[in-house]
């Protein structure tokens, strides 16, 4: 056997030098591809300093997570070719190559694993800290938030199976559409009047779930002009997939007009809704005004 050994010990770091260069140089490839290539179009996109960092957030974690991936599929792959049974082998034959412990090897990789995973806790509390919260529910007292004193509330309240909203600083008024401006902050305060569910507004990177009785409260900044998904990401009932509609950024001056003729269209009906408050008794006949009769998830003005 000590004869034997120098040759398996020669093997051992030639397997392990060609499984290392084809593990970097793929791994040095797929990263860029990923960062630079695939990033730029990951979800949930751009609308909104929420959105965009949360975009940042997952091109960092699929960029980090690449080589790990790849070392794995490299290992197998290599394994699989190298180390299988050639024509006319046995198992029967003998034992496979002698291996034993590297303790170089093993030290360094405790040490890139724990340093890996140390640094991605940091820049996930950091990421989630920088943009208030990062788009997420806070409930009613928000630890992070916005440097911005000037905000737009907009009130989100879940039902089965819609999504109202109401803008305190327009009266009070309540309606079915979601129109929000550019380049200003908001604070969405998320409700709900039954059952648990969830505001999801996806190109804005928002989400936050809607219970009875609490105030749950996002924020989002959008800059940019477009259409975005609302959606109910909380199984509430079997017209759920049916809770979803479309809200749009405009410019301030648009919402502005938007939010002010609203507020005259609906003032009659605005003083049959309860006064504004955080949260309203939960009912399965909406805030008082009537949208739509429960069970019908199209609902009727």
């Amino acid at each position: 056997m000590a004869g034997v050994s120098p040759k398996i010990s020669g093997d051992t770091r030639k397997h392990g030098t060609r499984i290392f260069i084809i593990w970097l140089v793929a791994s040095i490839i797929g990263s860029s591809l990923i960062y630079f290539v695939l990033g730029p179009h990951l979800p949930p996109g751009t609308m909104t300093n929420q959105a965009r960092g949360q975009q940042f957030d997952i091109k960092v974690l699929s960029t980090v997570a690449t080589p790990v991936l790849l070392f794995v599929w490299i290992y197998m792959g290599y394994a699989t070719i190298t180390w299988r049974l050639k024509k006319g082998e046995s198992w029967a034959d003998g034992d496979g190559m002698y291996l034993k412990g590297n303790r170089k090897v093993q030290g360094w990789w405790y040490f890139i694993t724990s340093a890996t995973v140390l640094s991605l806790a940091v820049f996930g509390t950091y990421e989630l800290i920088a943009p208030a919260g990062a788009g997420g529910g806070e409930g009613p007292s928000p630890i992070w938030k916005p440097a911005s004193h000037h905000m737009l509330q907009v009130q989100v309240i879940a039902q089965q199976w819609r999504f109202t909203y109401r803008f305190p600083q327009y009266g009070g008024m309540e309606t079915t559409s979601l129109e929000l401006p550019n380049n200003t902050q908001i604070q969405f305060n998320v409700t709900s009047l039954d059952v648990i569910h969830d505001f999801w507004a996806y190109q804005l990177g928002v989400k936050a779930d809607a219970n009875p009785d609490v105030n749950n409260v996002a924020y989002a900044k959008p800059d940019q002009l477009g259409r975005f998904t609302v959606r109910c990401d909380e199984l509430c009932g079997v017209w759920h997939g049916a809770m979803y509609n479309y809200g749009t950024v405009v410019t301030p001056s648009q919402f502005n007009t938007w939010a002010t003729n609203l507020e005259k269209q609906n003032a009659a009906v605005t003083k049959l809704l309860p006064k504004y408050a955080t949260t309203y008794t939960p009912s399965y006949t909406g805030a008082g005004g009537g949208y739509y009769p429960p069970g019908d998830p199209n609902g009727n003005l």
